[in-house]
């Protein structure tokens, strides 16, 4: 798998995430626990391979999608969620869960080989949570961030914005394009690995990508949409309109489509002694 190099985007960054965004993904959580795609077990596999144990730290943990890879994979997980109705749906996992941001969690003197943030860390302070993660640990262990590029083709991404636009003209998602291209992500972790280097807690951040597609149906694309970013607080008459249009463009492709997945992580070792 190669690590890929540092890439600057060629379209404007989306608009910083809101606090509000951040606690929106609750309303419906067994929705998006069951509607979002798991990670690719490779990362799993890569992340663990070397580290010093078994223990796992899910910072932002939401309904446990990877915290629950890991403990399939052998691990003992423990995750850190701020929303309690995302911690309670990962409760029912089996999961055990700290409801805090992650800032404020108190570790006490517990200490962990691998601290995960999946499509998480754009939440947390990325100074503030790298130094913490750093503290909690062990040398060797390793902080991975990881999280999914969400980019349908344009088919769909096309229709998708312009509904947007009409139902909710004064979002600041609505003057983004249909489509991000794929530099812009890689762009972001790159910022992440940045301040990971800044700490000078951690031994050289590496950045990995997976590639990999997943088919949908018209019905399983209109059942995840709701759960994304600026659709989670949506009016109902406001989301039908969009669904509606998306739907009429799937319908238009066949009743289905493949979406072409990219899953970027920025990930390091924790260097020094204890």
């Amino acid at each position: 798998m190669p690590t890929m190099p540092p890439e600057h985007p060629t379209a404007p960054p989306p608009p910083a995430p809101s606090p509000e965004m951040a606690t929106s993904f609750g309303v419906d959580a067994q929705r998006y626990d069951q509607a979002r795609p798991r990670y690719p077990e490779a990362l799993v596999t890569r992340i663990l391979a070397g580290t010093p144990g078994t223990d796992v730290l899910d910072i932002g943990c939401g309904t446990g999608i990877a915290g629950d890879q890991f403990r399939a994979a052998g691990c003992a997980v423990l995750g850190v969620e701020p929303d309690p109705r995302m911690a309670d749906f990962a409760r029912t996992l089996g999961l055990r869960v700290e409801v805090a941001t992650f800032e404020a969690w108190e570790p006490g003197d517990r200490m962990f080989d691998v601290a995960i943030a999946a499509q998480s860390w754009h939440w947390v302070d990325p100074v503030a949570g790298a130094v913490k993660a750093a503290g909690v640990l062990r040398p060797g262990g390793r902080l991975a961030i990881f999280g999914h590029v969400y980019e349908p083709p344009a088919e769909v991404a096309e229709p998708f914005a312009i509904a947007f636009r009409q139902v909710a003209p004064d979002s600041p998602l609505s003057s983004q394009p249909a489509r991000r291209p794929l530099e812009l992500y890689r762009a972001g972790y790159t910022k992440f690995a940045d301040r990971i280097r800044e700490t000078g807690q951690f031994g050289e951040p590496e950045l990995w990508q997976f590639d990999w597609q997943r088919s949908y149906s018209r019905d399983q694309w209109l059942e995840l949409l709701p759960t994304t970013g600026g659709l989670t607080r949506l009016r109902p008459d406001q989301l039908a309109e969009i669904l509606h249009a998306v739907g009429d463009a799937i319908d238009s492709l066949g009743g289905s489509f493949t979406m072409e997945y990219t899953t970027l992580a920025t990930t390091a070792a924790r260097a020094g002694s204890s």
